[in-house]
């Protein structure tokens, strides 16, 4: 850890994060279920209550009542029509920049990012960032056929679909959601590590184990039980194959009913409240960037240019010291994997401080909120005069959006906090040639990457091969069900099928169809 380095920054200038709060609503009866907007807004008050905790007398509401920024993340199990217009009505606010979120795993990053820049130019004195899903008790009042009670959804709500953003071919063969997609990255570059697919899953394994000892410290997950990485790693009833080499465990789980809410402020405000020095956070600044939205149209899948111009740029600004604590985006075992390596980090390190989208719960776009409040909660425990880093990130849709966001229990260097916070220049510099996609090719090709899914009850539904042609074009193949020997080669544990060859030919289906070489 750093000595603390006191600033000459504008203290009407410098934003804090001055409150955080959550609920997660455990009642299982769907009857008694808060609806997303009554999440919102209990986190809001909570995030209050947090920040006015050892504030001077009276200070009362100042915060919510004060807010004039306020920015709800994209909400999924009860999409309302406007839901900050409601959240509003609520607080009795009337704020004058008032956003709703696009999609993206990332946005809590980007939203709490873009807070701070307000506060930073002067045009926000009190910001919130937001956010809430409650699709537990949404599935179990469907399950139940109980008609919820809450604000009208809007019918015209249409929430962003993988077929929306995926190459024709992907959704042709079904390989448009997240569970399928981030397997695909997974195998290649377990392979590009030289690790077997046995060591590749045992990393991931070991890595989710950590964070459901993190979930189970937290107070607020939805799942606070240890695991070993056998627990994790082994099929079972209870911790069915996914999508290979994923189990149930691994993935996030959505089926939770959370809200979360960070409140934000200049520092002079947060001085005249009376707020303690030592719980106020300081943001520092952050970096963004994208890959290409179509998966098939990116130049492999051993790397991922803007999640690593990203992080590079976020540890710049710690001049390259490592931090403190961490939270990495954890949708799925590889995107933590390949932080992780990008930082420099040990295979045990603790990668994430609130539990992960696993054990902690994935309440969809929200989960950085969380995130953001649980490393909060912790670099408040900063003692003496040394100054303690985090490193927020997160990502959205597959492995395509990255944001990254610098919090600390001290003042930034003046300079740190720019409005200019895009790395897509240097993303971009480091791709190759994309393969063009080619969707007659019968004969030979090399497998590229791959991943096989299963259905509810563990047992395959298909497999899909991602494969180069003697001409370096790319293609999609499938292997059906009932090719055992094909599948039985694609999930082997002693040997990764990345680069081995094949051939493909066109099925019934109307689509090419992948066997091995003999």
């Amino acid at each position: 850890m750093a000595h603390r380095t006191r600033t000459t920054t504008d203290p009407a200038r410098t934003p804090v994060i001055v409150g955080v709060g959550e609920i997660t609503w455990r009642d299982k009866d769907p009857a008694q279920g808060l609806e997303p907007i009554a999440l919102m807004e209990a986190a809001l008050r909570a995030a209050q209550e947090d920040a006015l905790a050892g504030a001077r007398p009276h200070a009362g509401t100042a915060l919510l009542q004060g807010i004039d920024a306020l920015d709800v993340v994209c909400e999924h199990s009860w999409p309302y029509a406007d839901a900050p217009a409601l959240l509003c009505e609520r607080l009795h606010i009337r704020p004058a920049h008032r956003a709703y979120a696009v999609a993206g795993g990332e946005s809590p990053v980007r939203l709490l990012h873009e807070a701070a820049l307000r506060i930073a130019s002067g045009d926000s004195a009190v910001a919130a960032v937001v956010g809430a899903e409650a699709s537990h008790t949404v599935a179990a009042a469907a399950k139940a056929g109980l008609v919820l009670p809450w604000a009208p959804k809007d019918g015209n709500a249409r929430l962003l679909r993988g077929a929306d953003i995926c190459h024709p071919e992907a959704v042709r063969h079904g390989v448009v959601a997240p569970l399928n997609v981030y397997p695909l990255y997974e195998n290649a570059l377990s392979h590009a590590w030289d690790q077997s697919p046995a060591q590749a899953l045992l990393e991931s394994a070991r890595l989710w184990s950590g964070m459901s000892e993190a979930a189970a410290r937290n107070p607020h997950a939805w799942q606070r039980e240890v695991l070993n990485a056998d627990d994790i790693a082994t099929p079972t009833a209870r911790n069915r194959l996914i999508a290979w080499p994923y189990t149930l465990r691994m993935v996030a789980n959505p089926l939770v009913n959370m809200g979360a809410a960070v409140l934000l402020t200049s520092l002079e405000m947060a001085q005249e409240l009376g707020i303690p020095p030592a719980r106020l956070v300081h943001v520092w600044g952050g970096a963004s960037a994208q890959e290409p939205r179509d998966y098939l149209a990116r130049d492999h899948y051993r790397h991922a240019p803007a999640q690593e111009a990203v992080l590079e740029a976020a540890q710049g600004l710690v001049d390259g010291r490592p931090f403190d604590l961490l939270e990495l985006y954890s949708c799925f075992p590889v995107v933590p994997k390949m932080a992780r390596r990008t930082l420099g980090l040990p295979a045990d390190a603790a990668v994430s401080t609130a539990g992960g989208l696993s054990f902690f719960g994935a309440p969809l776009n929200n989960y950085m909120t969380h995130a953001t409040a649980a490393l909060v909660r912790a670099l408040r425990q900063s003692t003496g005069d040394t100054t303690r880093h985090a490193l927020l990130y997160g990502q959205g849709e597959f492995v395509t959006k990255h944001h990254a966001l610098v919090l600390s229990s001290d003042a930034s260097p003046p300079g740190v906090l720019r409005a200019d916070h895009s790395v897509q220049t240097q993303a971009d510099q480091r791709r190759g040639p994309v393969p063009a996609v080619t969707t007659d090719h019968e004969g030979p090709a090399t497998v590229e990457t791959h991943t096989v899914v299963y259905g509810r009850e563990g047992d395959p539904d298909f497999g899909l091969v991602i494969a180069s042609t003697p001409g370096g074009q790319r293609l999609m193949a499938r292997v059906p069900a009932s090719d055992t020997a094909t599948l039985a080669r694609l999930t082997a544990l002693d040997r990764s099928p990345v680069g081995q060859a094949g051939t493909t030919a066109r099925a019934d289906d109307g689509r090419l169809h992948w066997r091995f070489a003999a």
